[in-house]
């Protein structure tokens, strides 16, 4: 006969565990899909990428907004510390919460350089991510047209070269037009800025196989460029999507929101 007490330690063993277990995600139709959802240069979990998290999430979906290497305020960054790669490197351990809270298909999300991210990451990791979300993508080094932003880059490229990619300077940089001065490392900063290195998104989105869906708004800046530009050059996927809204850079999460939905339902 089993004693009272034993049956009384095995109610409180039990009662531990449901508690210090992780949060799974609610019932509904997106209802396993974990969502890595990355802010833009200059940002933080949340702003305009809030109401779109919230909306997934009603909709069932985990989501995670880490805080990325690029945060700042009001599109400055705080520095350039990390490297791109490494940078890249904490979205694991945002893939690694998802997965302890029960999804089981990874989708990785952003919004400008958050988008930016998105597309390398999902480049690098291949089948271990079911899709990618480039909301209002941004960051193209490749682009980089301004004098002092290429003569950056030139010196910011001789110091890598020459064993100082650990010194620290201030360095020019842009958001949307906006040109402000960062302070960072060289290797920190350059990783960013070298037109052919990792933060490429044409080169990055060459190597997507996965569900794409790419978003852009009519009044944004880089709408001129097309599907061609980074989209088209995925591998063909049946369930890819190019989107356009009526929006401009900074409003396309949350004008999208209907439509970032409709697309992560046919994973």
């Amino acid at each position: 006969m089993r004693s009272p007490l034993r049956s009384i330690l095995r109610l409180i063993a039990v009662a531990l565990v449901l508690v210090s277990a992780p949060a799974f995600a609610q019932s509904g139709p997106l209802s396993g899909i974990g969502v890595v959802l990355m802010h833009g240069k200059g940002g933080r979990p949340g702003g305009n990428i809030g109401a779109l998290a919230s909306t997934l999430e009603s909709q069932g979906a985990l989501v995670v907004m880490p805080t990325m290497a690029w945060a700042g305020s009001r599109g400055v960054p705080a520095s350039y510390d990390l490297t791109y790669d490494q940078a890249l490197g904490d979205i694991d351990a945002a893939v690694g919460t998802l997965r302890s809270r029960g999804a089981r298909k990874i989708v990785v999300a952003g919004q400008s350089l958050g988008a930016n991210a998105a597309i390398a990451y999902a480049a690098r990791k291949g089948g271990q991510v079911a899709g990618v979300m480039a909301l209002a993508p941004g960051h193209t080094p490749d682009r980089v047209r301004r004098p002092e932003m290429l003569k950056a880059v030139a010196d910011a490229r001789a110091m890598v070269a020459a064993g100082q990619g650990g010194a620290r300077r201030e360095f020019p940089d842009s958001n949307q037009g906006q040109l402000f001065q960062v302070s960072g490392t060289a290797a920190g900063w350059y990783s960013y800025y070298d037109a052919n290195g990792s933060a490429n998104m044409a080169k990055n989105a060459s190597r997507v196989t996965q569900p794409f869906l790419y978003v852009i708004g009519t009044s944004d800046p880089l709408y001129a460029a097309g599907r061609g530009y980074i989209f088209s050059r995925a591998k063909a996927n049946a369930k890819s999507r190019y989107v356009e809204v009526n929006a401009g850079h900074f409003d396309t999460p949350d004008k999208a929101r209907d439509e970032v939905v409709a697309w992560l339902k046919t994973l």
